[in-house]
């Protein structure tokens, strides 16, 4: 026999095991609504690198970033505690939990150590704590709020994760350097000359 449990009819899933309670609430199997929450993933730890100093720091850095673009941060990755929303919310405000309150600590094993000091001075950071505060309550759903808060951390991670890797020239601007540097060496080479010979031109002028 399946154990079931219920949450409120907002966060419904689309799903033939579900069955409508008499005040309003859908019952939902327990292992089902567990894996609503469930990304199948864990964020893997960052690379420790404490500053860029070396091409090979810049390099295993912009790595990661390339690699994070592409993840989401599950739940189990951050600390969440709910509260009832003021914000709206229909017939359900202040009457369920819907405001969600994201805690991530700075010193997470998944996030870079050269982003630390980008993240102390985010608007978001709780000195208190040495963590990352976020909080949530425009959707009318408890589970949209928790992802918002996910969605905003996940794009603080990696604005400040990027900000010290410095932006590799592609090939065109390369060329486009190299070529700036050619013109600039001859006409250094072109004054040069001009100057030597109005200098020699003065001396020819003293002898005569």
């Amino acid at each position: 026999m399946i154990r079931l449990c219920f949450i409120p009819r907002n966060l419904r899933l689309s799903t033939p095991h579900t069955r409508l309670g008499r005040l309003g609430h859908v019952f939902i199997p327990a292992h089902l609504q567990l894996a609503r929450y469930a990304h199948g993933h864990s964020l893997s730890a960052a690379p420790r690198i404490v500053a860029l100093v070396t091409p090979e720091d810049t390099a295993q850095a912009r790595s990661w970033v390339s690699k994070f673009k592409e993840e989401t941060i599950p739940r189990g990755s951050v600390e969440l505690s709910f509260s009832r929303s003021s914000g709206p919310g229909g017939q359900h405000v202040n009457k369920v939990n819907t405001k969600a309150t994201l805690r991530c600590p700075i010193d997470s094993v998944w996030i870079p150590a050269w982003a630390q000091p980008h993240l102390k001075n985010n608007p978001h950071y709780a000195a208190s704590t040495n963590s990352i505060l976020i909080m949530s309550s425009v959707y009318r759903s408890q589970h949209e709020n928790v992802e918002d808060c996910l969605s905003k951390l996940h794009d603080i991670v990696l604005a400040t994760s990027s900000a010290p890797i410095k932006t590799e020239p592609s090939p065109e601007q390369k060329k486009r350097v190299e070529a700036l540097e050619r013109i600039q060496k001859a006409r250094r080479k072109l004054e040069k000359s001009h100057r030597s010979e109005i200098k020699n031109n003065r001396k020819k002028s003293d002898w005569d």
